[in-house]
Formats: structure tokens, sequence, C-alpha cells
């Protein structure tokens, strides 16, 4: 085997899955965006019921155990936007945000 050919060889078995690579990123974003939810939530505790607290909570978990698979989708943006604007309803975290912060 030619030395070209067996560096070709050693690079395509030693990287890394495309779909690992190319979301990973994306997917770390959205799970510090769901994060600070999680986090305005805490703040707010007193202000709903525990039952709500533990369904947006149990809500805040699943997607943050989906959000690898879901960026593997074509349409990662448009489904994670959504989802973070309904949690959005319940924290209020947009209107939290210092838009000195925001790019």
């Amino acid at each position: 085997m030619s030395a070209a050919r067996n560096r070709v060889s050693r690079f395509l078995t030693d990287s890394r899955p495309q779909s690992e690579s190319a979301f990973h990123p994306l997917s770390n974003f959205y799970r510090e965006e769901f994060l600070k939810c999680q986090r305005c939530l805490d703040q707010q505790r007193e202000y709903y019921s525990e039952s709500t607290i533990s369904d947006v909570e149990q809500a805040l978990t699943r997607a943050m155990s989906e959000i690898d698979h879901l960026c593997t989708k074509g349409d990662a943006d448009r489904v994670v936007s959504r989802l973070l604007r309904q949690f959005d309803v319940v924290t209020g975290l947009s209107a939290w945000s210092d838009p000195r912060h925001v790019h």
C-alpha cells in the first residue's frame, strides 16, 4: 500500500463520524439555552405550583436528553427554537436577558 493511501485510510478510520462533529457545537449551544431556562425556572419556583415545576423540569430534562438527536435533523433550528419559545412562556427568560449581551 502506498504511503499516501495509508495516510488517507488512517484519516478515514481515525476521524469522528460527521454527524457527531458537525452538530456538537450546535447541541452544546442549545443545551446551554435549556440550562438557562432551568435556572430561570428555579428562581421563580415560589410563583408556580409544585406540579407545574415538576412538569416543566421533566420537559426540560427530556429536551436536553434529546438535543443531540434533534440537532441531526434538517429542521433542528426551527424545532429547538419552537421548544425554547414554549419554555419562555413559563420561565420568561427572554425578558430577563441583558440586551447588552445580545449579538
